[in-house]
């Protein structure tokens, strides 16, 4: 399963409440990049028949099926600084990861 900080959890209300259509997030991976693959996250408006569902304070984040494996143990953040704010997955399983840290590899 996918843990969600403080941070992640209520930067995810914060994007839902203008979006009622939408009930969660959804994560994946995808080969990408120099290094095999990358993270996605976008808005789902319903589960998905293989998706795994994971219910933290009130949020729900879908995992892909294809991902769930992939993402075993990974705890996603939200981390704010004076240049940029963006979600970080914080992935045990990473054995590599590119010079730029855009890919990964398992």
């Amino acid at each position: 399963a996918v843990f969600q900080t403080p941070s992640a959890v209520q930067k995810i209300k914060q994007l839902l409440k203008d979006k009622p259509e939408h009930v969660g997030v959804k994560v994946g991976v995808r080969t990408r990049g120099c290094n095999g693959l990358s993270y996605t996250l976008e808005y789902t408006k319903s589960k998905g028949d293989s998706d795994e569902e994971v219910v933290q304070d009130g949020v729900r984040v879908f995992i892909e099926k294809k991902a769930q494996l992939t993402l075993l143990g990974t705890e996603m953040d939200y981390v704010e600084d004076k240049l940029s704010s963006e979600f970080v997955f914080n992935n045990p399983n990473i054995k590599g990861t590119c010079g730029c840290g855009e890919s990964f590899n398992i």
